[in-house]
């Protein structure tokens, strides 16, 4: 039967997955019709973007222990229905602050969500599988990269049904009723862990610290590094060292933990967590390529949204070539990937002061092309031989890795290229900040290095 098909199972849940990714990318250039409409501060405009990326990140392990406890086709449609409602609710917004409250509650929904897909992915295909599966997985990400800003530009100009900007998070709601409704009736039941419990100390500790880690790095790119932002920092030490004091006690009573920290035992998922935070901390870009474009060359911001195109069409390439190359290059792929997406910034830092329009283009394919390949590889890799009842949380710890790096690049790294702008230009900030990202990979590739050869343990 079809619908029984775990190949269609996949197509169900990355119908789903496209969501969360798509709508990152689709409200950057909505932001000042949102503006307009709602009269919101820019403030405001950083905290729809900044929320949702917070929450994504901050509730990813939660999400991921919760599939495990629950019931991972449970938890995937609480998570599905939730990020359509909360859809509905931005589309519907009559003031900036109900936006914002949409957009954290994606966030959460989103969170809750996609540590499932991976972790019922673990459960139904083999080792020689997962190789086209990541990348398919990997693929879905480069549609939303290659179509999200470009469509929310799009659809916003040819104002479906006068709805104006609000249509770009109506969308989601076909997309997601029909993947809820298949999910429903298609996706497998597993057996729910009566004997345990969520660890609601251990969770909210966990959330204070990665909360009071985020939320001053994405307000830092407005208000500067303040004491505020000094303390905040702090406490969020204080919260990470009670948390893993706490877990480690509750281990020791037998009582359920959110964290097993013996997972980390497993050297694979130890150094993918630290690759996808120093990888993914490339987020940045996208930003301030955006900024750039229209500020140094004066381009439109629909000029903008097709300029990302190239890098989208890279990253689906490499994303579907993925899974033969790793027949061939195995582990190494992880490496090449890293390297490739090293050599586009490289690449891209020189056109920027000897401009050719071909060059720009190709220096972004090669960009998505090594984007696309390092997602594929570094999923498929971290979570290699991971056991069964660990899945939902490796997932989840990997996404973490991925969203948080994602959301310290936005702050860090933005932060950094705002105060250059004001000091020298919008080139030599670009620049520079490109220069840091690459730093950051060049650590990646070296960490992808000792996790192929074994080092490390």
């Amino acid at each position: 039967m079809m619908l029984k098909n775990k190949w269609f199972l996949l197509f169900i849940l990355l119908l789903a997955t496209i969501l969360s990714p798509l709508d990152f990318y689709i409200v950057n250039l909505a932001l000042p019709a949102i503006q307009q409409s709602l009269q919101a501060t820019n403030s405001e405009l950083q905290m729809i973007v900044s929320f949702y990326t917070c929450a994504y990140a901050v509730f990813q392990i939660s999400g991921g222990r919760l599939g495990d406890i629950y019931g991972r086709k449970n938890v995937f449609i609480l998570g599905l229905f939730g990020f359509v409602f909360f859809s509905a609710l931005c589309g519907c917004a009559q003031s900036s602050t109900m936006i914002i409250v949409g957009r954290i509650g994606q966030g959460v929904s989103g969170a809750i969500m996609i540590p499932q897909v991976l972790a019922i992915v673990q459960g139904i295909f083999n080792e020689k599988e997962k190789r086209l599966v990541m990348a398919l997985y990997s693929f879905t990400f480069g549609i939303a990269a290659a179509l999200g800003q470009y469509l929310g530009a799009l659809l916003i100009e040819w104002n479906l049904f006068d709805l104006g900007w609000r249509i770009i998070f109506l969308v989601n709601l076909p997309v997601g009723i029909l993947a809820l409704l298949l999910a429903l009736v298609a996706l497998p039941k597993q057996e729910i862990k009566t004997g345990e419990t969520i660890d609601y100390q251990g969770t909210l500790f966990l959330t204070l610290g990665l909360m009071s880690f985020i939320y001053p790095l994405t307000t830092s790119i407005e208000d500067g590094i303040t004491l505020h932002t000094i303390g905040y920092l702090l406490g969020a030490i204080v919260f990470i060292y009670l948390f893993v004091r706490f877990e480690k006690e509750r281990k020791r009573e037998g009582k359920s933990v959110l964290v097993d920290f013996d997972i980390f035992q497993y050297r694979n998922l130890k150094l993918g967590v630290i690759i996808s935070f120093l990888y993914y901390a490339s987020g940045v870009f996208y930003l301030v390529f955006g900024i750039y474009l229209q500020k140094e060359w004066h381009w439109s911001s629909m000029e903008a949204g097709k300029a990302i195109i190239p890098f989208g069409v890279g990253f689906i390439v490499m994303s579907l070539c993925s899974s033969i190359l790793s027949k061939y290059l195995k582990e190494a792929l992880l490496s090449v990937g890293l390297m490739l997406y090293m050599l586009g910034f490289i690449l891209l830092m020189i056109t920027l002061y000897q401009y050719h329009p071909i060059v720009f283009k190709v220096n972004l394919f090669v960009i998505g092309c090594g984007m696309g390949l390092t997602l594929a590889s570094v999923v498929r890799l971290s979570l290699s031989n991971i056991p069964i009842q660990f899945a939902g949380l490796a997932s989840g710890a990997v996404n973490c890795g991925l969203q948080i790096g994602s959301a310290f690049g936005v702050a860090a790294l933005g932060s950094v290229f705002f105060a250059l702008t004001e000091i020298k230009n919008y080139t030599f900030a670009f620049a520079f900040v490109l220069g840091l990202i690459c730093l950051l990979l060049l650590i990646a590739f070296y960490l992808s290095l000792r996790m192929r050869k074994g080092w490390g343990e």
